[in-house]
């Protein structure tokens, strides 16, 4: 097997390595919208002061964001079978992509939390006062007044999570997930060819991040819609 520079391997390589993008974006999508649900979850008793709760979210998300997201999909990955095992229950066979899913959930819920909490404290309180002066309930307040400016405080550092989580999916392959970063892997044992394998694997990621990059941009001009109108209209 040769080991000198061959340009044409790049362009040889990215159809292989597209075969196994649907992976990587399943991680991607199951992960970021199940973190979503979960980080409003965490974020519920910090925002409403719950006691124990609150202290409880408050070290998990500090502790996902003092360890490196490969050190937790070890722990996930070795973790996890102990912990469910003493209910005698087994999933020392269970899939390794759930375990990615179960990781990346996790880390994405824990900074989610955060930037709905942030943003939910963005809405000046005293649109809520004047919604319940008026006959709001507290469920209308939240869904028609600080819901939709929540959001669009919000959905700039999701989009950046989201990039981020992508980026970080390319672990995967670490536990024997084979997703685009462990085809490459294999195609690298196979031609001795690792820097031509990485530049083919970086361009695609790179296309991806700017075809995410511009949809995301496309809904948040879309959220401040609004604002874009009165701001023209001046």
């Amino acid at each position: 097997m040769g080991t000198f520079f061959e340009p044409s391997l790049i362009f040889t390589s990215i159809p292989k390595l597209l075969s196994y993008l649907h992976i990587t974006i399943e991680i991607l999508v199951l992960s970021v919208a199940l973190g979503l649900l979960l980080g409003i979850l965490i974020a519920v008793p910090k925002l409403y002061n719950v006691p124990i709760l609150k202290e409880i979210m408050t070290v998990y998300i500090s502790f996902i964001r003092g360890t490196p997201i490969l050190i937790q999909l070890f722990l996930v990955f070795y973790g996890l079978p102990v912990v469910v095992g003493l209910f005698g229950v087994d999933i020392t066979r269970m899939d390794p992509f759930y375990f990615v899913i179960i990781t990346y959930t996790l880390s994405n819920a824990a900074a989610f939390a955060e930037i709905f909490r942030a943003a939910i404290k963005s809405v000046d309180y005293g649109q809520t006062e004047a919604a319940y002066s008026v006959g709001f309930t507290a469920w209308q307040n939240f869904y028609r007044i600080v819901f939709p400016q929540a959001i669009r405080v919000a959905f700039p550092n999701i989009a950046n999570t989201s990039i981020s989580s992508l980026k970080d999916t390319s672990l995967a392959f670490s536990i024997g997930v084979m997703d685009m970063m462990g085809r490459g892997d294999t195609l690298i044992s196979a031609t001795a060819h690792a820097l031509e394998i990485y530049l083919a694997l970086s361009v695609i990621y790179y296309v991806i991040v700017l075809i995410f990059e511009r949809c995301f941009k496309w809904i948040e001009r879309y959220l401040n819609r609004y604002i874009l109108k009165e701001e023209s209209s001046l």
